[in-house]
């Protein structure tokens, strides 16, 4: 007899995990399809009335002003204007010095120069750690544009500290 009372309490305990089961389940489901229900029915007026509304932009014509269109020629990256065609700022040699390709150091040592910046950098006269250590912030602004590189770039990566590091080795 007590045997028949542990199976009698099983099957009522199975039972009831599989009524909580179904109850969970239409719940849920109820409440997702109101969810989504909500959210297509939000689509479908958008779209409508995308649909019967007219936009006046495209609709009107355009006119050109009458001293006509002006822009403004900028460099590659950032959008810092260029003042006038040919123009190329001049680096100020007198502020850190010059040197030649008998000098050169391998300024790959330093992080954010890689080959194709190093060449950059020699073809307008920068060979040595200690040039670039020595560079104001008017030089690595015309640096920054001569060689077209990212504004801002040669300050985050702190050339001039670790050309100071690396010269003094």
């Amino acid at each position: 007899m007590l045997n028949f009372l542990n199976e009698a309490n099983w099957w009522c305990l199975l039972l009831l995990l599989f009524l909580a089961f179904l109850l969970g389940r239409f719940v849920s489901k109820r409440t997702f399809k109101k969810k989504y229900k909500k959210a297509l029915d939000e689509c479908e007026r958008e779209n409508t009335m995308l649909k019967n509304a007219t936009n006046e932009k495209a609709n009107s014509t355009f006119s050109i002003p009458e001293n006509g269109i002006k822009a403004v020629k900028t460099s590659d990256h950032g959008g810092i204007a260029i003042s006038g065609r040919g123009e190329t700022p001049r680096l100020n040699f007198d502020s850190f010095g010059k040197a030649d390709a008998s000098q050169k150091d391998d300024l790959k040592l330093i992080s954010g120069i890689g080959p194709f910046i190093e060449e950059k950098l020699n073809s307008i006269g920068i060979y040595t750690f200690d040039q670039i250590s020595k560079f104001t912030s008017e030089d690595i602004d015309t640096v920054t544009t001569l060689i077209q590189f990212f504004p801002g770039r040669i300050e985050r990566d702190k050339w001039t500290k670790q050309a100071e590091k690396l010269k003094n080795k």
